[in-house]
């Protein structure tokens, strides 16, 4: 992996090249690397395997550029990139690029300015990530794998279950990965020609787990800043859930009080909630909280924070892909619509729209604090930070929390009939995000609530949620204090949830019997 040095003497070079271009009346350049690493879990009890694969790992590197330009018109912007070429020869052809497809844009306004805010995090991965070696990996992975069957051998279920004792006959299965994400940058320009540069590294398991023979499935997953930290969380939670998801029942279509576990909390948040927090969102009128910032567009009982600077959370970044700090955004407090995240374009756009007081619901100026560009990232899809992209607002760490947090069986408790959501897929907005309605499935983890107790399994994939995400909101009444961090495939962001999430109705539909399936 390309050291951090290169990365900024690369943008350092790029920058003084850049000055001596008489036509260029700004720029900045920004350089990346990044790693990522995988081992595949491949357990099939009834079919030969390997259990863990080997070890497989991508890479990319690169710099790009973006230049203003006098046009006749007014500026022109330009943006372009160069792969696997830190050198000045690299440079000029990025640049090159730039020119080629600079454009007129009358909303832009400057490229990215200091706000006046500092940097608080710095040195904050762990370097053995960074260095991991391809055994570590893979002894990681048998670590994970090994927890799921110990899980599948311990059962008493499973072992009553298997003719003669042969678990292996049932078709246990697991699948999923352990993957390391490691990312460094630079990035300086002429308003902040002080080169920053940055370093992260997290690891991440997702693993699902099978009982053929029972129809079950359950999905375990962990994330981790730390290697000494890497357990066989994932594995384990993956098996129990399957187990427990044995005799799963159906449901008929109908409104139900739920609680949301913390992966289809981050569902909600990361397909909804974050999409429509962003001054780009509102700019473009697609927000499905238009003209309700500082007014209630959830619960009193709900508080969502994007914590970007918070040391010992996994999300964390030192600095953004525009150079600027990191920090800490207030989304929704108390319920009511309090801030946005935000990339320094979209920024000045909203603040020197017209009609921003309309699509805010206040004058964009009484609100700036609340609107500062912390969050302008340019994450790539298979994470890492991505040299061939322009920035955008992406949430780092969504922390929720709870001016009247509970505990997860005080929840269960007050729920006569309803639902435990552990796992959603498929989750996206229906009518556009502007309207609210969305789809989503329920895929494993699940489970029907009677009289205050969780009671029997829901039969994976028969049931799916059709509603509107300001009834989920405004519908939420409890949440616990715990929360678990949670990242979906292929986000950057992570999501920490809480354990438990109670809202008093959502609706189900029913799904067809031949679509029901365990896989």
């Amino acid at each position: 992996m390309r050291e951090l040095s290169e990365l900024k003497q690369s943008v350092e070079k790029a920058l003084a090249f850049l000055k001596t271009q008489p036509e260029i009346k700004s720029a900045q350049v920004f350089a990346s690397a990044n790693n990522r690493l995988w081992t595949r879990l491949n357990y099939t009890s009834h079919i030969p395997c390997n259990g863990v694969e080997e070890a497989k790992s991508t890479d990319d590197y690169g710099i790009g550029v973006q230049i203003v330009l006098n046009g006749a018109n007014g500026n022109m912007i330009g943006f372009g990139s160069e792969e696997r070429d830190l050198s000045l020869d690299g440079v000029k052809m990025a640049l090159d690029k730039a020119k080629q497809g600079a454009i007129t844009d009358p909303e832009f306004r400057s490229l990215p300015q200091p706000t006046g805010e500092k940097r608080t995090l710095s040195d904050y991965h762990d370097p053995s990530v960074m260095d991991i070696t391809d055994r570590a990996l893979v002894e990681g992975g048998w670590k994970i794998l090994d927890g799921a069957i110990s899980s599948f051998l311990e059962s008493q279920k499973l072992r009553d279950m298997a003719p003669g004792g042969a678990l292996h006959d049932l078709g246990l299965i697991v699948g999923g990965d352990l993957s390391i994400r490691q990312e460094r940058m630079a990035v300086g320009s002429y308003d902040i020609p002080e080169v920053q540069s940055d370093e992260a590294a997290a690891i991440l398991a997702n693993v699902t787990s099978m009982v053929e023979k029972g129809d079950a499935k359950g999905s375990g997953y962990s994330i981790h800043l730390k290697l000494s930290d890497l357990d066989d969380e994932a594995g384990s939670e993956a098996a129990a859930n399957a187990i427990g998801s044995l005799d799963g029942v159906r449901l008929p279509s109908g409104d139900y009080p739920v609680i949301l576990g913390p992966q289809p909390v981050g569902e909600l948040l990361s397909n909804l909630i974050i999409r429509s927090c962003t001054t780009g969102a509102f700019y473009s009128q697609q927000s499905c909280f238009m003209g309700k910032m500082g007014q209630k567009v959830a619960s009193e009982k709900l508080n969502i924070v994007d914590r970007g600077n918070a040391r010992g959370l996994i999300g964390s970044r030192g600095i953004t892909c525009e150079g600027l700090p990191t920090g800490e955004t207030t989304l929704i407090k108390d319920g009511v619509l309090s801030g946005l995240l935000s990339d320094w374009y979209e920024y000045q756009r909203i603040l020197n729209d017209p009609k921003g007081g309309e699509k805010l619901g206040v004058n964009p100026g009484d609100v700036r604090q609340a609107l500062l560009p912390r969050t302008g990232f340019r994450f790539g899809i298979e994470g890492g930070r991505n040299f061939g992209g322009r920035p955008s607002a992406s949430a780092t760490n969504v922390v929720f929390e709870s001016p009247s947090a509970s505990d997860f069986g005080s929840l269960v408790r007050q729920v006569k009939k309803g639902i435990l959501v552990g796992r959603l897929w498929y989750t996206y907005p229906i009518h556009g995000l502007r309207a609210g309605d969305f789809t989503s499935t329920l895929t494993a983890d699940s489970y029907l609530i009677e009289d205050g107790e969780v009671k029997a399994p829901i039969k994976v994939n028969t049931l799916r949620i059709n509603d509107n995400i300001a009834n989920i909101l405004m519908g939420i009444r409890g949440m616990t204090a715990e929360t678990r961090p949670t990242i979906l495939w292929p986000g950057s962001q992570i999501a920490y949830a809480p354990v438990g999430m109670m809202v008093d109705k959502v609706h189900f539909e029913a799904i067809a019997e031949f679509m029901d399936s365990a896989y």
